[in-house]
């Protein structure tokens, strides 16, 4: 089974899955929108698009609702998680859940051997365990995303673009004629749509209502629209007139209330994180993790204590944000990952 969204990176693994001689059965995954809204990677443009490449392909093609399933584990979860102060990151949530989870078990009680997806990933068996590893095109590199699929599957998980870069996939889709290959990508949450997700969580989180803005020493400096609006680190958006450029330092959800600061008190010596997926036990002394998708990995010592793990960087990292992943690399390797609970040495307290 293929998890198949009318792009161009899932109807390519799919013709390469089927040019090895596999036995291909594609999958769409409605996964709902917004009301007035436009899911672009799931709504039934996209839908189509993934019947018109099984049909080039002369593959079965099935859609699955799991539109019950994004509601309950994904979006009311991203709505909490803005109400708490915190910054999740919907797309983690949307592979554990639904793709490695949901989608994967309905894989596996259909009789399917594997499953797979168009992510740019690597999944490599070695001394008969099964590991993640980054892929070749460390521009497209998804592994940050992935760290929460259980090690226990990782064996039944197929990624056919781990040894393509992003321009040698869209020219294969043009020598294969699908018929996506000059589809643009999409960079929206998809159950948002077309609206600012700010704008989703103000409709949907109730208790968002403005609020105090104070320093560090707790002085008043303005007023915030409602904390679902901010993340840590954000420069914009806070309406302050202020000498040196303000930066949302904390969140403090309880209170309704944000701190800010200057840039310079936005650095950490390190974080705590939870909620852990580990996909190995061979961690070195010194390993690296990434705090944002589009962050460098920065060199770390992690220390786990009970159900968390304790990093303290090399150097000070900048807006450690709790709610957002923090993954664990060495080398290749993924070694796991978790839910930023909170900042460490951070000056905003």
């Amino acid at each position: 089974m293929i998890a198949m969204s009318g792009g161009v990176d899932s109807s390519v693994a799919a013709f390469l899955l089927k040019s090895a001689g596999y036995e291909v059965t594609g999958v769409t995954m409605c996964l709902g929108a917004e009301e007035g809204g436009e899911a672009r990677c799931c709504g039934l443009d996209a839908i189509e698009d993934a019947r018109r490449v099984c049909d080039r392909l002369h593959l079965p093609h099935y859609v699955f609702d799991f539109s019950l399933e994004m509601e309950e584990k994904v979006v009311k979860k991203f709505v909490a998680e803005y109400s708490r102060g915190r910054t999740p990151n919907p797309c983690i949530d949307c592979n554990r859940y639904l793709k490695f989870g949901g989608l994967f078990e309905k894989a596996m009680t259909l009789g399917f051997d594997y499953l797979a997806t168009g992510h740019y990933a690597a999944v490599v068996r070695e001394e008969d365990r099964f590991f993640l590893k980054k892929p070749r095109d460390r521009q497209k590199d998804q592994t940050y995303f992935l760290y929460a699929i259980p090690q226990a599957v990782l064996g039944r998980i197929l990624f056919p673009l781990a040894d393509l870069t992003k321009t040698e996939v869209r020219e294969v889709a043009g020598r294969a004629g699908l018929p996506v290959a000059e589809k643009s990508e999409s960079q929206d949450l998809c159950f948002v749509g077309r609206s600012d997700y700010p704008d989703f969580v103000a409709r949907r989180f109730l208790g968002n209502r403005p609020g105090p803005v104070v320093d560090r020493q707790g002085r008043r400096l303005g007023t915030h629209r409602g904390v679902g609006f901010y993340t840590v680190g954000q420069r914009s958006g806070l309406g302050i007139a202020h000498p040196v450029p303000l930066y949302v330092l904390a969140i403090d959800a309880a209170a309704n209330r944000l701190v800010a600061g200057e840039k310079s008190a936005l650095k950490a010596q390190g974080l705590v994180a939870g909620d852990l997926n580990l996909l190995t036990d061979r961690w070195p002394e010194e390993v690296e993790a990434k705090i944002r998708y589009r962050r460098a990995a920065a060199r770390c010592s992690a220390f786990r204590e009970k159900n968390n793990i304790r990093v303290l960087f090399k150097e000070p990292e900048e807006a450690v944000t709790p709610g957002q992943a923090v993954v664990f690399y060495h080398g290749e390797y993924v070694l796991g990952g978790g839910a930023i609970e909170e900042a460490l040495n951070a000056t905003a307290g």
